[in-house]
C-alpha cells in the first residue's frame, strides 16, 4: 500500500461511510424520497457522463443492454428510493448497520445461485453468525416498534438489491471499463425517476441543509466516489479495497452520532460486530463484489 493507495482508501472509506446522514437530513427536512433519489443520480449523471465519453467507456454498452437495465435497477434506481424510505422511520446509522449485510447476502445468492459453490465450514459459520447479528436488530433493537421494523425492513430490501448487483456484473460486466456501466446506469435511473420526481417535487424551496445534501450525494457520494473507489482499487488492487466494505458502517455510525445525535445502543453494536464478522467469514475475507 502506497501513501497514495492509503489516502484514497481514507477518501473512500468517508466518501461511502455518510451517505445515510445526508440522506436522513434531507427527508427530514421534507424531501421526498423519489426526487431525492432523482435529484442525486441526476446530478451525478452530469458529471460522470462527460468522464466517461473522455475514457471512450461508453463505447459497446448497447450490446449489453440487458444487463445494464438489471444493473441500473438493483443498484440505483430501487435502492436509491427504498433507502430514504426506510430512513423515515429509521436512524442513519441502523440503515448503515443493515446495509453492512450486504456481503453477507451476496454470498448467500451466490450458493444459490452457483450450487457447484459448495460452502465450506467457515462460510456457513459466517452466515449463522450475520443472521444472528441480523435477528438481534431486528428482533430485540427494534422489536415492538412497528414503524422502525418497517424501515428496517424496507432497507433490507434495498440491501438485496444492492447484492444482486455484483453478481450482474461478475457475468455480463466485469469485462468492461467500470465507469462506463455505472455513467449509463446513472443516465438510465435519472430517465426512469424523472416522472415520479416530477409528481413528489418539492412545492417550495427546500431548506439549505436539503440542498447541500443533495448536493453532497451527487456530487461528492456518488460521483466523486465512484471515480474515487475505481481509483483505489488500481492503486491497492480489489481485494485490498474490499476492505471499505468493513469500515464503512463504522464511518456511518459514527458520523449519525456526532452530527445528529443518534442513540446507538448495545444491541445496535453486537449486532454491527456479528454482520461484519460473518460477513468476513462467508466471503471468505474476499471483494463481495467479485461473485
Amino acid at each position: 500500500m502506497t501513501v497514495r493507495a492509503w489516502l484514497l482508501f481514507a477518501a473512500s472509506s468517508l466518501i461511502w461511510g455518510v451517505p445515510y446522514l445526508f440522506i436522513k437530513i434531507a427527508v427530514d427536512d421534507g424531501v421526498s424520497p423519489t426526487f431525492l433519489a432523482w435529484a442525486r443520480v441526476a446530478l451525478a449523471a452530469v458529471l460522470l457522463v462527460p468522464f466517461a465519453l473522455r475514457r471512450g467507456a461508453l463505447h459497446g454498452l448497447v450490446r449489453r443492454g440487458p444487463a445494464i437495465l438489471a444493473y441500473t435497477a438493483t443498484e440505483i434506481a430501487i435502492p436509491f428510493v427504498l433507502i430514504p424510505i426506510g430512513e423515515r422511520y429509521i436512524t442513519s446509522a441502523l440503515t448503515a448497520i443493515l446495509i453492512a449485510t450486504m456481503p453477507l447476502l451476496v454470498a448467500a445468492i451466490s450458493l444459490r445461485v452457483s450450487p457447484a459453490d459448495r460452502p465450506g465450514a467457515a462460510r456457513v459459520l459466517g452466515l449463522v453468525i450475520g443472521l444472528a447479528g441480523v435477528v438481534a436488530l431486528l428482533g430485540i433493537d427494534v422489536a415492538g416498534k412497528r414503524e422502525e421494523l418497517w424501515g428496517a425492513l424496507i432497507v433490507l430490501l434495498a440491501t438485496l438489491c444492492y447484492a444482486v448487483a455484483p453478481l450482474i456484473v461478475s457475468r455480463r460486466l466485469v469485462d468492461l471499463d467500470p465507469i462506463g456501466p455505472v455513467a449509463a446506469s446513472l443516465t438510465l435511473a435519472a430517465i426512469v425517476l424523472l416522472p415520479f420526481a416530477l409528481t413528489s417535487a418539492p412545492r417550495t424551496m427546500p431548506p439549505p441543509g436539503a440542498l447541500g445534501a443533495i448536493v453532497v450525494l451527487g456530487a461528492l457520494c456518488t460521483a466523486a466516489g465512484l471515480v474515487v473507489f475505481f481509483s483505489l482499487i488500481a492503486a491497492a488492487g480489489p481485494t485490498r479495497a474490499s476492505v471499505i466494505t468493513y469500515v464503512n458502517p463504522l464511518v456511518a455510525v459514527v458520523a449519525g452520532v456526532l452530527a445528529l445525535g443518534e442513540q446507538v445502543g448495545v444491541m445496535s453494536v453486537a449486532g454491527l460486530a456479528l454482520i461484519l464478522g460473518g460477513s468476513w467469514l462467508s466471503t471468505g475475507g474476499r471483494d463481495p463484489h467479485s461473485g
